[in-house]
This record gives C-alpha cells, structure tokens and sequence, in this order.
C-alpha cells in the first residue's frame, strides 16, 4: 500500500509539473482601427500574424500590420501599413463581390509576388494580398470590410480581414 501511495503521489507531481504547451492561432478573422491610446505615450492596437492577436505599437514586439486614415485625399484612404522598413505587401487581386474573393481566398494554395509594396494602399472590401515579415514569413488575408467615416471629429478607420499565417517561410498555404 505504502509503494503505491508513492508511485502515485510521483505520478501527481510528474503531471502537475508539465507545462501546457500555448497554441497559437496561424488563422482567423480579426478587426483592427486607428483609435488612439494614451499611457505614457501615444499607441494603437495592429495585428501580429505570428502571436495571432492584437499588440499594441508600443509592445515588443510590435505588431505586423496597423491602420492607417490618409487624409491627403478626399474622400479619405485607408491603409495598412508595415511596422518594419521593408516592402510588405502583394496586392494579389480584388473582386466583384464577397463570394468571389472568399473562392479565391480559399483556393490560394501558393503564390509568386513579382513586386512588393510599402503599404497596402488603398485597402477596400474583396481585396486579398501577402504579407511578408521581416523574418521572410508569409501571411495571405482577405479584407472582409472597412469603415472609413469620422467620428467624434476626428478620421476613424477600421479593417476586418480574414487570414491565413504560413511560418514556416514557404509560399504554400495549408
């Protein structure tokens, strides 16, 4: 009896001791916006691919992507932007409708950017693209939706887009 109270108690141990291993999401459907924070100083909330969730810009690491209201047009433009000094961004096509770009979002299995950009620029509904990190990862998303509007007097804009993380630096999505 005494042997297999100790057999058992090493046994709770042995469990109680293993650490659970914290999945990351490689996919999903995310909204991001431009709303400003203040603490010590000025942030907003982007999305990082490779956490798959938000981060704020005055994290480490930073995120991988941020909205951004370009007000030097009229109407306003939303963009994405990169938080590294590297082209980023491959537009690969925009679509008519919802149902033809999710098609093609699905079906996206590998792709070839012949030129990367600096930003996603202009973002709109129906639109997919790649983005690439720093560390030569891939990501491909969807734009669901976008609101560009003002609120409260100031340029609001917000990003809903459905992605799919690759980090293991290939060019073929799961």
């Amino acid at each position: 009896m005494k042997r297999l109270s100790i057999i058992l108690l090493a046994f709770v141990i042995t469990l109680s001791s293993c650490e659970e291993e914290v999945k990351v999401r490689t996919s999903g459907t995310d909204t991001i916006d431009n709303t400003t924070y203040q603490s010590t100083t000025y942030y907003v909330y982007g999305f990082s691919f490779s956490q798959g969730k938000l981060v704020s810009t005055i994290g480490q690491p930073g995120p991988d992507i941020i909205v951004y209201v370009n007000k030097d047009n009229t109407p306003f433009r939303l963009t994405l932007q990169a938080n590294n000094l590297n082209p980023s961004f491959y537009k690969v096509g925009d679509y008519p409708d919802e149902n033809s770009a999710k098609a093609a979002f699905d079906n996206l299995k590998t792709f070839t950017a012949t030129r990367w950009t600096d930003m996603a620029d202009p973002i709109a509904a129906n639109q997919i693209w790649i983005y690439r990190s720093n560390e030569d990862t891939y990501t491909k998303f969807r734009i669901v939706s976008t609101v560009n509007e003002i609120r409260q007097t100031l340029a609001y804009g917000e990003c809903t887009f459905q992605w799919v993380y690759q980090p293991d630096g290939t060019t073929t999505f799961p």
